[in-house]
């Protein structure tokens, strides 16, 4: 994935269009992370539906920051904030001791071959994901995981209460998931693994967040959002939200 400075500046104009949040630019700090040579392919190929650099964009990473990632799963998204904040930064990886049965050791052997070492793994329950005495954290993200929270069992108002008290003032949290349809709430967060946006909009106010504006990068107006996004036909219908911690 190569862009241009101009490029990916107008591509990300477009995309946040009828976003609350100002104009963002993707930096050559973020085109240099996700154009890095020993990106595996597998990871490349994740690229063309995630949109990274616009992801990273959004959520503002930069050089230095502290970053809890929350649902890491495989460590995807967690490398690429790693390459984000680069050497100075750290980002804590966080899974659900049960999601960790289901990685196995797919998480470590990733980070075993990065050659960054600013990731830390962090094996907590979601309700309470915040390794204690590290935070504050200038960013918090939840990829593709928080329509989970639901079905699981996980106390929402609990996990976005802690949530809060591990975000600085003034620092984000962003939440990118599969949109589910207006009216279905949490109803098929495990039959379709989506959650209504509303839902999690309301969650994150609820806990003292103030909203902070959406991006349009992973929008699909035609998906009708009632089929699970495994093995999709076609393109997922996603939304990217920002809270700030006021």
């Amino acid at each position: 994935m190569r862009l241009t400075i101009a490029s990916a500046t107008l591509l990300l104009a477009a995309a946040l269009g009828g976003c609350a949040t100002q104009p963002l630019q993707v930096t050559p700090e973020i085109q240099a992370a996700i154009a890095a040579p020993d990106r595996s392919d597998a990871d490349r190929k994740t690229d063309e539906r995630r949109h990274p650099e616009l992801l990273l964009a959004f959520a503002g990473a930069r050089p230095g920051m502290k970053v809890l990632d929350l649902g890491a799963g495989g460590g995807y998204s967690t490398e690429i904030l790693a390459r984000g904040v680069g050497a100075r930064g750290m980002v804590y990886g966080q899974n659900s001791p049960q999601a960790m049965e289901r990685i196995k050791t797919g998480f470590d052997d990733r980070f075993a071959r990065f050659a960054l070492k600013n990731v830390v793994k962090v094996v907590r329950e979601d309700a309470d994901p915040a390794p204690p005495g590290v935070g504050p954290f200038d960013l918090v993200t939840i990829f593709f995981s928080y329509h989970d929270m639901p079905w699981l069992g996980v106390d929402r108002a609990v996990l976005t209460k802690h949530v809060y008290e591990a975000v600085k003032p003034g620092g984000a949290v962003i939440v990118a998931d599969h949109a589910a349809r207006a009216g279905d709430g949490v109803s098929v967060s495990k039959s379709l693994h989506r959650i209504e946006e509303s839902v999690v909009i309301a969650d994150f106010q609820a806990a003292g967040f103030r909203y902070a504006g959406h991006a349009d990068f992973l929008r699909n107006p035609d998906d009708p959002r009632d089929k699970p996004p495994f093995r999709p036909t076609i393109k997922i219908d996603e939304f990217v939200l920002k809270f700030v911690k006021p």
